[in-house]
């Protein structure tokens, strides 16, 4: 039984083994309490935020015309997701920010978005 998901990745791709001296390096590098963390500060990550879901068959998608309009699997007020790098790790509200643009306020942090090393 697979323990974690480095364990899955290296079972699934024997290619892509993490060495232990890489390990040992990454975790010199961001001290073993990790609150050195400067090392990984600049490294960026893609962001998105999900509004919600839908699922239709090619047919209905195919006749999709400027004006259609796509029904999601959440209601007005329902908090969105926050994914980063394919991964939720929050969910929020959004909010206007700076006349016309939209922000998300966090309203929780995912409790299993943070993995031990």
């Amino acid at each position: 039984m697979l323990h974690n998901e480095q364990d899955k990745i290296q079972a699934d791709h024997p290619e892509a083994q993490v060495s232990q001296d890489v390990k040992t390096d990454f975790k010199s590098a961001v001290g073993m309490d990790g609150k050195s963390l400067d090392a990984i500060f600049g490294v960026k990550l893609e962001v998105r935020v999900v509004l919600g879901r839908s699922r239709m068959p090619i047919s209905e998608l195919l006749n999709l015309t400027k004006g259609s309009v796509i029904e999601l699997d959440r209601r007005v007020g329902e908090p969105v997701d926050i994914m980063i790098n394919d991964r939720m790790v929050a969910r929020g509200d959004l909010v206007r920010v700076q006349g016309d643009m939209l922000g998300v306020a966090l309203r929780e942090i995912v409790k299993d978005f943070v993995s031990e090393i």
